[in-house]
C-alpha cells in the first residue's frame, strides 16, 4: 500500500495533468461561442459588402485597367520600333527631301535648257532632228506667215487677241468692218461698247473681247501714247495680252524673235517628242533650247502651218506628211497614201501641193517610214 501510494500520486499528477486538456475543450467551446456573434456579425457584414461592391466596381477599376494598360503598353512599346521601322526604310531608300530638290532643281533647268530627251534619245540626236524637221517644213511652206490680216501693229495686235477660241478666217472676216469704223487705239477706246459688240459678235465671246479691246486701246493711249509697245513685258500688261499674243506682234510686227505656243504647237512638239511639257512657257523654254534665237519666229509659222494643214488633232496624215521619217508618232493617222491625201486642209495661202514630195519618197520598200535621220 506504501508503494502504491506515489503511483497513486502519480495518478493524479496524470490526471491533474490531464484535467486542465479536458477543461481546454468546454473553454474552446465557451471561446467558440464568444466569437459565434462576432461570426455572425462578420456573415451578415459579408452580405453587405457583396451588396455593396458593385456599386464600387467602378471605383475598383484600376485592377483592370492594369490589365488594359498592360496590354497596350505591350503594344504601343512594339507599335514604336514598328512604326519606326517602317518610316525609316522609306527614308533610306527614297531620300524625300534630296529627290524633291532633284525634281524642282530639273524643273528649274528646264526653263532655261532643255528637256530630258524622249526614248532614251541623245541630246544631240535630238536637236539634229528638231532642226532637220524644221528644215523640211521650210520646203514645204516657204511662204508661211502670220495668217491674221493686218496693215501695223495695232491691228495684228488687237487681230490676235479676237483669234482666241475661234479661226482666223472667222477672225480676217470680221477685222475689215471694225478697223474701218475704229482705225485707231484712240477711235477705238471712245467706242461705244455695245456697237463694237455686234461687230464682234461672230468671233464668238464677243462681249468679254469687246471689254479686251476696248481696254488694251485704252492702255495704249494712256500709257504709250498711242502706239503698240515692241518689248514683252509692256505688252503683257495690256488687258487680254499673254505670252503668245505678245509673241506675235513682236515677231511679226517688230522682227523680234520670238516662239508661238498655241494649240497647234503644244500638239504637235509633243508628237515630235521635242519635250514632254504642258504648260506653254516651259513649252517655249524647252523648244527653244533647241533652236537658234533667229529661227524662233519662222519656226512658229512652220509647225502651226503644218499643224493646220497635214498633222491634224483626231486625223493626222501620217501617210502625206513630208517628215514621216522623222516623226516617232507616225502611224497614229492614215498611213495610206491615197486617204492621208483626202485628209489634207488647204487654207488661205493654198496648200503647196507640188512642192510635196510623194509619200512613197518617205517610205522603205515594206511601204513604212524610213529610219529617223540624225537618231544616233
Amino acid at each position: 500500500m506504501g508503494e502504491q501510494g506515489p503511483e497513486d500520486g502519480n495518478k493524479t499528477e496524470k490526471t491533474a495533468k490531464k484535467a486542465p486538456a479536458k477543461k481546454t475543450a468546454p473553454a474552446k467551446k465557451a471561446a467558440a461561442a464568444k466569437k459565434a456573434p462576432a461570426k455572425k456579425a462578420a456573415a451578415e457584414k459579408a452580405p453587405a459588402e457583396k451588396a455593396l461592391a458593385p456599386k464600387k466596381a467602378p471605383a475598383k477599376i484600376p485592377k483592370k485597367a492594369p490589365a488594359k494598360t498592360t496590354a497596350k503598353a505591350p503594344a504601343r512599346t512594339a507599335g514604336k520600333p514598328a512604326a519606326v521601322r517602317k518610316a525609316r526604310p522609306p527614308k533610306k531608300v527614297t531620300v524625300a527631301p534630296e529627290d524633291g530638290t532633284v525634281a524642282v532643281r530639273r524643273a528649274s533647268a528646264e526653263k532655261t535648257v532643255a528637256p530630258k530627251p524622249p526614248r532614251n534619245e541623245s541630246r544631240t540626236a535630238l536637236v539634229r532632228r528638231a532642226r532637220r524637221i524644221n528644215r523640211e517644213l521650210a520646203e514645204v511652206y516657204p511662204y508661211a506667215h502670220p495668217e491674221l490680216d493686218f496693215e501695223n501693229p495695232f491691228q495684228l495686235l488687237v487681230a490676235t487677241v479676237l483669234s482666241a477660241q475661234t479661226t482666223d478666217l472667222r477672225v480676217n472676216q470680221t477685222t475689215p468692218a471694225l478697223f474701218d469704223r475704229y482705225p485707231t487705239p484712240e477711235d477705238l477706246a471712245a467706242a461705244n461698247p455695245e456697237e463694237v459688240e455686234e461687230i464682234l459678235r461672230p468671233t464668238g465671246f464677243f462681249r468679254a473681247k469687246t471689254k479686251s479691246v476696248m481696254g488694251l486701246s485704252k492702255a495704249l493711249v494712256a500709257e504709250f501714247g498711242g502706239q503698240v509697245p515692241g518689248r514683252l513685258q509692256d505688252l503683257v500688261k495690256l488687258p487680254g495680252v499673254g505670252r503668245k499674243t505678245a509673241f506675235v506682234v513682236l515677231g511679226n510686227a517688230f522682227g523680234h524673235p520670238g516662239i508661238t505656243v498655241d494649240t497647234h504647237f503644244q500638239r504637235l512638239v509633243r508628237r515630235w517628242q521635242w519635250t514632254e511639257e504642258t504648260d506653254p512657257d516651259k513649252i517655249e523654254a524647252a523648244v527653244g533650247a533647241l533652236f537658234p534665237r533667229s529661227d524662233w519666229t519662222m519656226l512658229s509659222h512652220h509647225v502651226i502651218f503644218h499643224g493646220r494643214r497635214i498633222c491634224h488633232a483626231r486625223k493626222p496624215a501620217c501617210g502625206a506628211c513630208p517628215i514621216a521619217p522623222l516623226c516617232p508618232a507616225y502611224g497614229e493617222g492614215e498611213t495610206d497614201p491615197e486617204k492621208a491625201r483626202k485628209l489634207l486642209k488647204y487654207e488661205k495661202g493654198g496648200f503647196p501641193g507640188q512642192r510635196l514630195k510623194p509619200p512613197q519618197a518617205y517610205l522603205d520598200a515594206g511601204g513604212r517610214p524610213a529610219p529617223p535621220l540624225g537618231a544616233g
